[in-house]
Parts: C-alpha cells; sequence; structure tokens
C-alpha cells in the first residue's frame, strides 16, 4: 500500500509538471490529484518537494529511455518520438516534457535540474548507441543523438506557443531526412 502511495504522487508529479513546471506545482497540487494522505509528502519523501520532483524526473527519463531503446531503426524511432509528441499534443496543447520541466526549474529543484540532466544524457547515449550499431562513426552518432533529442525538445516548445503541430511536422521531416543520409553515407 505504502508503495502504491508513493508511486501515485510520482506519477501526479510527473503529470502536473508537464503541465504547470515544478515552480507552477504545489505539494498540495501532487496530494490532491494523487488522493494521498496530507502527511504521507514527507514520509516518502523526506527531502520534500526537491527529492519527489528528481525522482519523478528521473523516471519519467527512464520510461522514455526504455521505450527508444526498443528501435533497431533509427528513422522509425524519430517517427515515433514525433508522433508521440503530436499526439501528447492533440490531447493538450498545454503539455510538456517533464524533463525540460525539470531542466527549467532549475531554481526550484536543483535536484531535478540534475536528474534531468542525468536523463538527456541517457537517452542521447541509446540513441548514439543505435546509431553505432548501424554503422555512424561513435562521434557522429553522439553529435546526431543530441541533434535529435534538441530537435524534438524544441520542437515541442515551439508547437506548444502556437497550439499546433507544424514545428513538428517539419521538424520530423528534416531529421528523418538528415538520419537518411547519415544512416547511407555510414554503410
Amino acid at each position: 500500500m505504502a508503495r502504491d502511495v508513493r508511486k501515485s504522487m510520482v506519477h501526479s508529479a510527473v503529470t502536473l509538471f508537464r503541465k504547470r513546471g515544478i515552480a507552477g506545482t504545489s505539494l498540495a497540487d501532487i496530494i490532491e490529484h494523487s488522493g494521498a494522505p496530507r502527511g504521507s509528502i514527507y514520509h516518502h519523501f523526506p527531502g520534500g518537494k526537491n527529492q519527489l520532483a528528481a525522482e519523478a524526473t528521473a523516471w519519467a527519463g527512464e520510461v522514455m529511455n526504455r521505450m527508444i531503446g526498443k528501435f533497431d531503426d533509427p528513422i522509425e524511432l524519430t517517427r515515433a518520438l514525433f508522433k508521440f509528441w503530436r499526439g501528447e499534443l492533440s490531447e493538450n496543447v498545454q503539455t510538456s516534457c517533464p524533463i525540460v520541466a525539470a531542466a527549467l526549474g532549475g531554481a526550484e529543484s536543483v535536484d531535478a535540474y540534475r536528474a534531468a540532466g542525468e536523463v538527456f544524457d541517457k537517452w542521447e547515449r541509446t540513441i548514439a548507441d543505435l546509431l553505432v550499431r548501424r554503422g555512424v562513426s561513435e562521434e557522429r552518432a553522439v553529435s546526431a543523438a543530441t541533434l535529435l533529442i534538441t530537435a524534438i525538445e524544441g520542437a515541442t516548445v515551439v508547437a506548444r506557443a502556437r497550439q499546433d503541430t507544424r514545428a513538428l511536422d517539419r521538424v520530423e521531416r528534416e531529421m528523418t531526412r538528415m538520419l537518411g543520409h547519415l544512416l547511407v553515407d555510414s554503410a
């Protein structure tokens, strides 16, 4: 039961951070959203909001990293990531990546800020490893992985601000072209 309460608070934190950011989400909001008892935050997260935000960031990052790791084709991965974000934004245009929320919320949670950096490192490594397996040199693979992550995150921010997915569509086209050329050049 206690583990379920803890997990529910982490999931609620991710959900709320995606909509409001870390600074815009209070512990009371997380308690209300999760249905957890009032005293449970400090029982499960003695470090308070900072600890909860860091754990929520790490958990959300790991969920996405596992999804990224399931792909054998970088172009299919790219299409899947953009499709995911189009779906997320079509459901709620105000949603954002919880890792970006943590990266931008450094003043509110230093530990979540650090966790965001670690998550981006893991994603980069997972994507770079995929590219290396497809014959791309380590240096180019890491650069391409960084470009893909930043392109997706940037396109998501632009799509959210414009309240449409055109930026996602355009960036996906360019990223799949670039990766296609990279894979052909590496073959």
